[in-house]
């Protein structure tokens, strides 16, 4: 096998009738193995007013394996912290990514808090997947003269494990995408196809933490002073946007990251322009992660089914969950969990090639795309 491709498996969760939690939607959610060798989903659950929680419920499997619903058991976090509500009685805690940091020996929670400041990337650990501590909100050192922490972030994770920053030291590493005004894809939506990219504005950055004193003062964790810009929007189907997906998981390749892209798509049947959401993989260096050894020059999986092209909001495919299968002796098995046109959750399964395909795109250097 040569490429990446991704075999959708089905839908495992929907919204529960009757369920007041669920009435908007359940979505996005992060995807992680407990203490326990059991496969956890965190999904965003979005009740009337667009009011967000952040659930938990158990995957079931089928006698074949494969991922087939879910056990619904509680919620993890909901809106408490003044960085999670808005005056008028709204908030969010949305879109979690879960990572277990191996130099802490926690679990770590990075999801978008949403206040009346506007979304944020919010921080919290656990020992246990069950019991949540608030490390607070993410703060960002400045780069360059640009102030990234005071501007609207969301589709954070964080590697597993320490990673040098661009200095050479090993430290906590945090994948982003600062949302700096005019970057929102329905603000560059009516731009030329050509237009010139900002390079530092339109991209998914890594930055990086030190963790020195985080073992046994947890709050000293989330200051991110150190900074390199990853990749920006590059390729057709992600012109308008790129964002952060799945967190980043080992493979004998690389770091694989499946992160999303933003075009446009036109409706034949008005001929009106809508954004379409599709699922992309990047390959990054083991050693280096500031490297790209390879990233799709085509989306491995764009809104067909009618759930992804159909709800909340249409045409959708959305990764933030990944699974490496080792329960079933298949390491180069990965299944992607996504958020269905925002109002469910299907899964595919993604196989690592033999090889990274030759053709892939990169980002240019430097100047404009």
């Amino acid at each position: 096998m040569s490429g990446f491709k991704l075999q959708r498996l089905g839908m495992v969760m929907e919204p529960e009738p009757g369920n007041p939690n669920e009435i908007e939607g359940v979505l996005n959610p992060a995807a992680v193995r407990g203490p326990d060798g059991e496969l956890y989903l965190f999904p965003r659950l979005v009740a009337k007013a667009n009011y967000s929680r952040i659930g938990i419920a158990r995957v079931r499997f089928n006698e074949a394996g494969d991922p087939a619903g879910v056990e619904r058991l509680g919620i993890a976090l909901e809106p408490e912290a003044d960085y999670e509500r808005r005056s008028d009685g709204g908030g969010g805690c949305e879109d979690p990514r879960i990572t277990f940091v191996e130099p802490l020996q926690r679990y770590m929670m990075t999801y978008t808090a949403f206040s009346s400041q506007g979304p944020r990337i919010a921080l919290a650990l656990s020992a246990d997947l069950f019991h949540w501590q608030r490390v607070g909100l993410a703060t960002f050192g400045r780069y360059h003269g640009i102030e990234i922490g005071d501007v609207d972030d969301k589709d954070a994770s964080l590697f597993p494990v320490a990673i040098p920053n661009p200095f050479g030291h090993p430290e906590l590493a945090m994948l982003h995408r600062p949302l700096f005004p005019g970057t929102r894809p329905e603000e560059i939506a009516c731009h030329p196809a050509s237009r010139d990219v900002d390079l530092d504005r339109e991209s998914i950055w890594i930055s990086y933490c030190p963790m020195a004193l985080a073992a046994s003062e947890p709050h000293h964790l989330g200051h991110f002073a150190c900074h390199h810009r990853l990749a920006t929007p590059v390729s057709p189907w992600e012109r308008l946007k790129i964002g952060g997906g799945t967190p980043p998981i080992m493979t004998r390749h690389g770091w694989l990251i499946v992160y999303h892209g933003v075009s446009e798509v036109v409706e034949s049947s008005n001929g009106g322009h809508h954004l379409c959401y599709s699922a992309g993989v990047m390959v990054l260096s083991k050693d280096h992660p500031r490297v790209i050894h390879y990233r799709s020059a085509e989306p491995v999986l764009t809104p067909v089914l009618p759930q992804e092209r159909h709800g909340a909001v249409p045409n959708v495919v959305f990764p933030t969950g990944i699974d490496r299968r080792d329960d079933l002796g298949s390491p180069d098995r990965f299944d992607v969990y996504y958020g269905m046109a925002d109002n469910r959750i299907g899964v595919a399964r993604l196989d690592l090639p033999d090889f990274l395909p030759p053709r892939g795109v990169a980002d240019p250097p430097e100047g404009k795309v």
